[in-house]
């Protein structure tokens, strides 16, 4: 048997090199995102519209606008994870887009807001799958978590909520009243004192502020932990902080209507509300240290 020995040149050696990965950006669908989104966007086009005057018009909404900006900034964060995996589009993405059409065409008909919104989080969702695949779907799902949160909730269940949340603010604000040795005498959400009368109304039930502080606690815990976990643990913390933060509030008036009943109203009364939400984001900064320092402490043991 003959052996043929073939001595290496350049050439020859550059033949066997490996040939290098394939660069995942190249095959990115710039393209067809750009397209799909541009008529996802004329379809909503109604839709978003309306979203977007409620934003401005309703008080409760007005973190609404930061909404898409934090979440784009979030997914943009991610552009190296996105474009180093693997473009691999999902048929299954087709159904998800027929149930964002669907849930739209429903919402239309009976006139429901917060699903004919839903149903855009759900297209743009259903958008990545079908151009990208789930395992982009999966890096993206937080920031279309986020997108959620610029949607305000169901009249039938806001009603419902405040209406529990005006019950324990007003409940907590007469116990904490009545141990500062001021009398008060409470019948429902109605605190009645011996200089006025004071009405937990909506905007003082901790509703108004639990929609902006539960979007800022997911986002805080990002950008502050790498812990998944922590974030739902500072957005369940929301509410307990929030109903503590509005009785302070309905306390503070009715402490200050004493003194003066004037303080309890006007200029004063709504800039006690933005002095009582910049406590509750350090209640929220402090829970989330409190929760850093019991993990240390187990894993110390």
């Amino acid at each position: 048997m003959v052996y043929l020995v073939v001595p290496m040149t350049d050439e020859t050696e550059s033949v066997c090199q490996e040939e290098p990965p394939r660069d995942a950006s190249k095959a990115f669908p710039w393209a067809a995102i750009v397209w799909f989104g541009v008529l996802l966007v004329a379809c909503y086009a109604p839709v978003l519209w309306r979203l977007v005057r409620q934003w401005a018009t309703d008080g409760d909404m007005g973190h609404g606008f930061f909404v898409p900006v934090v979440a784009g900034y979030i997914a943009w964060q991610q552009r190296d994870k996105l474009l180093a995996a693997e473009v691999a589009p999902s048929w299954w993405g087709l159904a998800v887009l027929g149930w964002g059409v669907l849930q739209l065409y429903f919402a239309t008909v009976g006139a429901e807001l917060f699903l004919a919104r839903t149903a855009f989080v759900i297209s743009v969702a259903g958008m990545i799958l079908l151009l990208c695949g789930s395992r982009i779907l999966r890096l993206l799902a937080f920031p279309l978590f986020l997108l959620l949160f610029m949607v305000p909730i169901p009249a039938i269940i806001y009603n419902q909520v405040t209406f529990q949340f005006q019950l324990i603010a007003s409940r907590l604000a007469e116990a904490a009243l009545s141990l500062c040795g001021v009398p008060v005498l409470r019948e429902g959400n109605i605190l009645e004192l011996a200089s006025q009368k004071l009405s937990v109304v909506e905007a003082c039930s901790g509703i108004r502020s639990l929609l902006t502080l539960s979007f800022l606690s997911l986002v805080y815990a990002y950008f502050f932990d790498k812990k998944v976990w922590m974030r739902f643990a500072l957005l369940a913390a929301t509410v307990p902080i929030a109903i503590l933060a509005n009785a302070s509030r309905v306390t503070v008036s009715g402490l200050l209507s004493e003194v003066n009943p004037k303080l309890a109203e006007g200029m004063f009364h709504a800039a006690s509300g933005w002095l009582i939400f910049m406590v509750a984001l350090l209640f929220l900064v402090l829970v989330h240290a409190a929760i850093n320092r019991i993990c240390r402490l187990f894993h110390a043991k």
